[in-house]
């Protein structure tokens, strides 16, 4: 399954937002109002849980300076990465795009596409908040 949230323009150099987003405390800032619970577990591993759904734990997987950070689920249990691809506009601004990508069966992917698509457009939504 793969979702895409719309490209985001950032008030931000592709630096800045490579920075904020390869610290995973910063996490909790993109996150959706109904957040039930957010903990940084270690400097690349965070979990979260938003209201009425199960704890979710992150792990920075993958990072490339400026340009590409990867976070994929801790678990084997429900494999799946969240990608940011941030292109830089200029000296002071950048495109954040996000993708999601999940091995699921049909009927997990049917039960999850919404509230993942809804999510994810919360998380670009929010990362105008980057710097704040």
């Amino acid at each position: 399954m793969h979702i895409e949230a719309a490209k985001k323009k950032v008030a931000k150099s592709d630096k800045e937002v490579f920075e904020f987003l390869t610290d995973i405390k910063n996490f909790e800032t993109l996150m959706p109002e109904n957040i039930d619970k957010f903990e940084a577990l270690d400097e690349n591993t965070f979990k979260f849980a938003l209201k009425g759904m199960p704890e979710i734990v992150l792990r920075l997987k993958e990072q490339n300076p400026n340009d590409k950070v990867v976070l994929g689920a801790a678990s084997d249990k429900l494999p799946f990465t969240l990608t940011a691809d941030i292109t830089a506009l200029g000296d002071s601004e950048s495109e954040v795009g996000l993708s999601f990508e999940g091995q699921f069966n049909a009927m997990m992917a049917m039960m999850i596409k919404s509230p993942i698509t809804n999510f994810m457009e919360t998380l670009s939504n929010n990362l105008d908040k980057i710097g704040q």
